[in-house]
């Protein structure tokens, strides 16, 4: 089951099943929040739920996303209690790409970086057995609801900013029940956009790369994340052409941890088990253009596309002017 969500025409928010272009109106439930509240308050399955409160109420998916009224597929109505965080080095990537990175992470652990140590932590030790705990991924954080932009919504790359590069990934979306019990509604496309070109100065600027606006969506794809997606990922410029494409490969298949393991690093800590939050956790990814020397220019069109998680996310790249006031002493 694929859920989106929408305004109609009056700017009433919807909640939808996707169905090829049609969307299936869900009764009763203004959001996918709030849909998620009532079916972690009746023990009941998500898809089941949604799919007993489908009414007669329809949409075409390709009106609404021209319209500009997709919204994010899940969210809190206040930024604040919605946590955007991620992991890195978890991908193995394509074939050519696995047995390059073996190499490299190959011999005398000590002659390491420190970037690829901990990748070979995660190929040794990132998916442990049921019940027991594998190592701990690399972890960052890159804001709250507010840097969250929907399909068709612009991702503004601030002027301090060296780089603002895609990275197609598969986002896990949670809300935390009133008792603290993180639970997964499911998967959503996405593309962590980060600025590289700071990343790569020293790694420890890691933190300031990560704090950017991010896509998600357009739907979010309740139940399980097949053990291997494959989507493609492209720079499509401001005449329409297409600049750069790539294919990617995601699904535990082709990571070095699996889920559970990189969910229990992130809901290990009590701070992110507070009732009524929202997570949207980034798990990675082995695919980037600007690995290819590509600088993403403003005007241009991030588009990554997976078949499993149904029509594409597209975001134009902008630019924008930071503000700084200097802080004042009370």
């Amino acid at each position: 089951m694929l859920l989106v969500q929408f305004t109609n025409e009056a700017g009433a928010r919807r909640v939808a099943v996707l169905e090829q272009d049609q969307l299936r109106v869900v009764d009763g439930y203004a959001s996918t929040y709030a849909l998620a509240r009532k079916a972690i308050a009746s023990k009941t399955k998500l898809a089941e739920l949604a799919a007993a409160a489908i009414g007669a109420e329809t949409h075409s998916y390709e009106a609404v996303a021209s319209a500009g009224r997709l919204l994010a597929p899940l969210d809190h109505a206040d930024g604040a209690h919605c946590y955007v965080t991620g992991t890195g080095l978890t991908h193995l990537g394509s074939a050519d790409t696995r047995d390059a990175m073996h190499k490299k992470i190959g011999g005398d652990v000590e002659t390491l970086s420190d970037s690829m140590k901990m990748f070979r932590m995660g190929v040794e030790g990132g998916k442990p057995a049921e019940g027991a705990r594998g190592v701990q991924p690399e972890w960052f954080y890159k804001g709250d609801g507010s840097v969250v932009r929907a399909s068709g919504q612009p991702l503004r790359m601030p002027d301090f900013a060296l780089d603002g590069g895609e990275e197609p990934e598969i986002a896990g979306l949670y809300l935390i029940g009133d008792d603290g019990q993180p639970h997964r509604l499911g998967y959503a496309i996405g593309n962590e956009f980060s600025d590289h070109v700071t990343e790569r100065q020293n790694y420890l600027y890691l933190a300031h790369s990560k704090l950017r606006n991010c896509g998600l969506g357009p739907a979010l794809l309740v139940g399980e994340l097949p053990l291997h997606v494959a989507g493609t990922s492209r720079i499509i410029a401001a005449d329409g052409q297409v600049r750069w494409e790539k294919a990617f490969v995601s699904g535990e298949q082709n990571m070095s941890h699996s889920i559970a393991n990189l969910e229990y690093h992130h809901f290990k800590y009590g701070l992110f088990n507070r009732a009524g939050d929202v997570h949207i956790h980034f798990f990675g990814t082995a695919t980037l253009s600007v690995a290819d020397n590509i600088t993403v220019l403003a005007g241009e069109t991030f588009e990554i596309e997976s078949p499993v998680f149904g029509p594409a996310l597209r975001n134009r790249l902008d630019r924008e002017t930071s503000t700084f006031t200097k802080v004042n002493a009370l």
